[in-house]
């Protein structure tokens, strides 16, 4: 008789809401840029024809709504946890991917901080594995969250013997 498959749980953590206005200040800037970019072409224009407002209102449209929605949206979904076996995280807003990466198989664990992310006092954790399918990226965690996490990560993949292959 065979054994009933696991069922896959939800990883139990959520990223900082933080990263929430991180996202949006993000989102925000891109709409901001693609706005200048549009103004400087109406400007260049000898003529304004009718339909370059319509695809104004086409690209801008979007861009506007993700600015508002998006950020929040991936608040909810981006989780990560770390297991004393393995590490599993779930991101992504439009197609969510859930990925769990046993300890045994980690080499390497950086740590990411850019000049947006420091504003905001977050960071981002990347897990990389001997995995054809990538590595591991947690972002949006608190930056004492990110060195705990990184310190826990180091301390299980010290003590565990095998070269994670």
């Amino acid at each position: 008789m065979s054994r009933p498959a696991a069922l896959l749980r939800e990883p139990a953590h959520q990223v900082s809401p933080r990263a929430v206005q991180m996202w949006r200040v993000i989102a925000v800037a891109e709409l901001a840029t693609t706005v200048v970019v549009l103004v400087v072409i109406a400007v260049l224009l000898p003529s304004r024809p009718w339909w370059l407002w319509v695809a104004y209102a086409v690209v801008l449209t979007p861009l506007a709504a993700i600015a508002i929605w998006m950020p929040g949206l991936r608040h909810r979904i981006h989780r990560w946890e770390v297991t004393p076996g393995a590490v599993y995280t779930r991101s992504g807003w439009v197609v969510t991917r859930q990925r769990i990466a046993p300890l045994s198989r980690v080499q390497t664990v950086d740590t990411r901080r850019g000049a947006i992310m420091r504003l905001f006092g977050l960071s981002a954790i990347t897990v990389t594995t001997a995995s054809a399918a990538g590595a591991i990226t947690i972002e949006g965690l608190d930056q004492d969250v990110a060195r705990r996490v990184v310190a826990e990560l180091t301390e299980i993949t010290a003590a565990s013997e095998g070269d994670a292959t």
